[in-house]
């Protein structure tokens, strides 16, 4: 009975389980079937949202194109000159036009090699400006220094570049450091040809004038209320201010024969514009001056003049120029008088001095508004700078006025014929540099 009992319970036991193990295996298709349905869906839409979404971008490949976005081209492009690392503020070429200078917001100043423009590296010097960076730099007359208006400490200094053993360019040290006398930020500094006086100019009303050690000579307000530029004439004879007012003051630095300093006094004015004059330039003998004014004109006058007998500067040629009056424009002189070079924001153009009519430009020169313009005393290049790059161009514009005047010259040259031929041969050259250049 109870063997029985026991038979019983272990067979029921083993439907029991025989039964519960069918039920699973009968459910199991069901349930694998439906959680590989939830995975292929899962994979899917994972496989759908990583083709939409945009591919992450190589970092070889994003150089790359912010390298081809930068690169500038221009017909008349000799070479970028780079060095600074930070944006280039102004440019200046020294008298025996070997070195070129550029100061810039990362504290240096730099001196260029010009034989170098037209080579593929580029050599330079360093000057560090402790603490600081120059607004402006300008070369000594014996070109073996130069002088700097400091931003920060709004004051000059003179550097001196010592000389290697073999004669080439060694070390810069500072030489002299005048005393602070603005109260407002400078607007303009320049150093005379004959190195015997120094300006700065306020963004104000004074005008001071230095001697080379630091020590002032006179300070004189330019009338102007505001003061927007001020240079030294190339003759090492004028300093010049303009600003809000629509004249450029010119003012004679007067020394005895035995060269101590006398007085500064008015020499003469431009005038014509109907609104301020944002800026002026010379050519290389002081004899022509060119204007750039708010009122959206340029002029060029011959200041060629007996200004001690009451002769005012005579009108060559007035023109209009590209650019608004919400920003300064920069104005340039070519050192042969032909060519007026205008900025406006990141770009240049150029106008004749015989027609006033546009003889060129140059877009987006660079990444930020042009901070200088300068030529080269052969008139032969026009150089740049806004950003942390200075362009060098071929001057395009002046070989092309060049041709215009030389022909213009040799239809009055009517009888001499050895004047005729030597005219003749400098149209064919310029006509052929003008050909390989843009070639």
């Amino acid at each position: 009975m109870d063997l029985t009992i026991i038979l019983t319970a272990i067979i029921g036991f083993t439907i029991l389980l025989l039964f519960y193990i069918t039920k699973i295996f009968q459910s199991s298709p069901k349930d694998v079937d439906e959680d590989s349905e939830e995975v292929e869906a899962t994979v899917e839409a994972v496989v759908k949202e990583d083709k939409s979404a945009p591919k992450p971008k190589k970092k070889g490949l994003d150089k790359k194109a912010k390298e081809a976005k930068i690169t500038f081209s221009h017909p008349w492009l000799l070479t970028s000159l780079k060095g600074h690392s930070a944006r280039v503020l102004d440019l200046d070429f020294s008298a025996n036009g070997k070195y070129l200078a550029s100061c810039g917001e990362d504290r240096t100043v730099l001196v260029w090699m010009t034989k170098d423009f037209r080579e593929r590296e580029h050599k330079t010097i360093r000057g560090n400006v402790e603490y600081d960076h120059a607004l402006f730099v300008k070369w000594s007359p014996d070109s073996k220094a130069y002088v700097v208006q400091k931003a920060v400490q709004n004051c000059v200094e003179v550097y001196k570049i010592n000389k290697k053993p073999d004669g080439g360019l060694g070390n810069i040290s500072v030489a002299v450091t005048f005393p602070p006398k603005h109260e407002t930020d400078i607007i303009g500094m320049g150093i005379a040809s004959t190195g015997r006086f120094i300006i700065t100019c306020s963004d104000k009303t004074d005008l001071i004038v230095w001697d080379l050690k630091g020590e002032v000579l006179q300070q004189i307000d330019t009338y102007h209320n505001l003061t927007y530029c001020a240079k030294v004439s190339p003759c090492g004879r004028f300093a010049a201010t303009s600003g809000f007012t629509p004249d450029v003051k010119v003012w004679e630095v007067k020394f005895s024969r035995t060269g101590e300093f006398e007085k500064v006094s008015r020499a003469f004015e431009l005038t014509g514009h109907s609104s301020g004059v944002y800026g002026f330039a010379f050519n290389s003998d002081s004899s022509r001056m060119a204007t750039v004014s708010k009122d959206g004109t340029f002029r060029v006058f011959d200041t060629n003049i007996e200004y001690s007998k009451g002769q005012d500067p005579s009108l060559i040629i007035s023109g209009k120029y590209v650019g608004d009056n919400n920003n300064r424009s920069i104005i340039a002189l070519s050192p042969d008088g032909r060519v007026v070079a205008i900025a406006h924001d990141k770009s240049v153009r150029f106008y004749s001095v015989l027609t006033g009519e546009p003889e060129g430009e140059i877009e987006e020169a660079h990444g930020e508004p042009i901070t200088s313009v300068v030529f080269d005393s052969n008139s032969k290049y026009v150089l740049t700078a806004g950003d942390k790059h200075i362009r060098v161009f071929h001057n395009v514009p002046g070989l092309r006025i060049a041709v215009q005047d030389l022909e213009t010259t040799l239809k009055k040259q009517s009888s001499n014929s050895a004047a005729k031929e030597r005219i003749e041969t400098q149209i064919k050259e310029a006509q052929e540099t003008l050909a390989k250049i843009l070639e």
